[in-house]
């Protein structure tokens, strides 16, 4: 009996001494690919046509695992299609949340306006990706800066918003 007693304290002196592994929290892992709306916020030149416009927003993000990068893009597809490609700073928030800031172009070589204008130029983006738990879905949201979009307007920024729903991959 008293090896049995013993042996049960040994055991317990090795688990205890056994170094302890904690869970750590990673940040919103996963690329995924998403549909939204995107709306236009200002116009260029209104005399010219050059109105903010509201587009069905497709949209994409591959995800780099070891660093926080992360390539998007995004489709804006209304009376026009513009095509934004960015790569982003992605800065985890808790277990669920990024934010993230980027920059790339907006490509809206365009007769008509998009959200983001009617002429390719160079885009920042900040926006906020959260990973709904027990899913595999993804709420996002992101606010795009192009500089000088509008082909009638010099200099004029289009800021457009875009909101939706991701399916992580």
């Amino acid at each position: 009996m008293r090896t049995i007693y013993l042996g049960l304290l040994a055991g317990l002196g090795i688990s205890l001494s056994a170094p302890a592994f904690t869970a750590e929290a990673q940040p919103a892992y996963g690329s995924y690919l998403g549909v939204g709306a995107s709306f236009g916020l200002n116009n260029g030149n209104v005399n010219a046509g050059e109105t903010a416009r509201t587009s069905v927003l497709l949209t994409g993000r591959y995800k780099f695992l070891e660093v926080p990068l992360s390539i998007r893009a995004q489709a804006m597809i209304g009376s026009s299609t513009a095509v934004v490609p960015t790569v982003s700073y992605d800065f985890p928030l808790n277990f669920d949340t990024d934010l993230y800031l980027g920059a790339g172009a907006a490509l809206a070589n365009t007769a008509d306006t998009t959200p983001v204008g009617n002429k390719n130029s160079f885009v920042l983006q900040s926006g906020v990706d959260f990973a709904i738990p027990r899913s595999n879905f993804v709420l996002f949201s992101n606010v795009v800066f192009a500089f000088d979009a509008y082909r009638n307007a010099p200099g004029v920024t289009a800021t457009s918003v875009q909101a939706g729903l991701g399916f992580r991959f």
